[in-house]
């Protein structure tokens, strides 16, 4: 009997534009899923870190906003908005993005995504912040702090701890045998930590993956519960949000690009 047919590539666009700050780590970001993708599409290959996807996927980068139209979306299983900043699509380009989701497509947002469409005034509603789960209201300096694992039985997180070059550790001590339960995880990392308008618990049905302790760092602004990366059912489709990704070391992280990759899977509806 003949092997199965391998899987088709389901494709992922990669969006850059920036109408604001532009984070010099983007071509960075572009050729770690680059990488990945080329990865998933050789049988039993993976990068150098060991990561690779469970299917094959291709990827498309570009700034060109006029991608952003209800036929040129269709053939995109996921989304990633890739550091966009500012207003980087136009009233009718964001309703294309709306019926993309509406129709079940998926969104990763990585990190500068929360600052993008902040003065598009034609949106009462709010629709993008909601899509991402929350807006931007500044940063510190970047710094060193410590994330706290919030569920690490997800599958966007799931895999990642004890990956990468972040220190990671177990809060509290444990007893011989015993296993180690949600949130006992903490992560040190370097990074911008973004503060929001709002908690994003607040601004919809938001599953958070990771907090950050803000008395592990100088700014911070939401005190006990502050959400860096979290996931949400949204409209009909799926998005998953990091606020990590300011440096292009965080591209060359296994912990950091397990946890992109996954959000991928996931929007995707290929994971759980």
């Amino acid at each position: 009997m003949a092997p199965p047919p391998p899987p088709t590539p389901f494709q992922v666009l990669v969006f850059t534009r920036t109408a604001a700050y532009r984070h010099e780590s983007i071509p960075a970001g572009i050729a770690a899923l680059a990488r990945l993708s080329a990865a998933s599409l050789c049988q039993g290959s993976s990068t150098p870190s060991g990561l690779t996807s469970p299917v094959p996927f291709t990827t498309h980068a570009t700034e060109d906003a006029s991608i952003f139209h209800p036929s040129t979306l269709a053939p995109f299983t996921v989304i990633v908005l890739l550091n966009t900043s500012g207003t980087f699509l136009s009233g009718p380009q964001l309703a294309a993005l709306r019926d993309y989701v509406h129709r079940g497509g998926g969104v990763v947002g990585v990190h500068c995504a929360t600052t993008g469409m902040l003065e598009l005034d034609a949106d009462p509603e709010r629709w993008y912040a909601r899509l991402l789960g929350a807006e931007f209201n500044g940063h510190p300096v970047p710094q060193q702090g410590v994330v706290s694992v919030v569920d690490a039985d997800h599958g966007i997180v799931k895999g990642s701890v004890e990956k990468g070059k972040g220190k990671w550790w177990v809060a509290g001590e444990k007893k011989a045998g015993e296993e180690r339960s949600e949130g006992d995880w903490r992560w040190g990392w370097f990074d911008e930590w973004y503060n929001f308008k709002a908690n994003p618990k607040s601004v919809g049905d938001v599953h958070v993956l990771l907090s950050v302790d803000e008395g592990s760092y100088e700014g911070g602004e939401h005190g006990a519960d502050h959400p860096i990366a979290w996931c949400q059912e949204f409209e009909g489709g799926r998005s998953f949000y990091t606020a990590l990704g300011h440096f292009d070391e965080a591209y060359q992280d296994e912990a950091f690009m397990r946890q992109l990759l996954n959000g991928i899977l996931w929007a995707a509806r290929i994971i759980e």
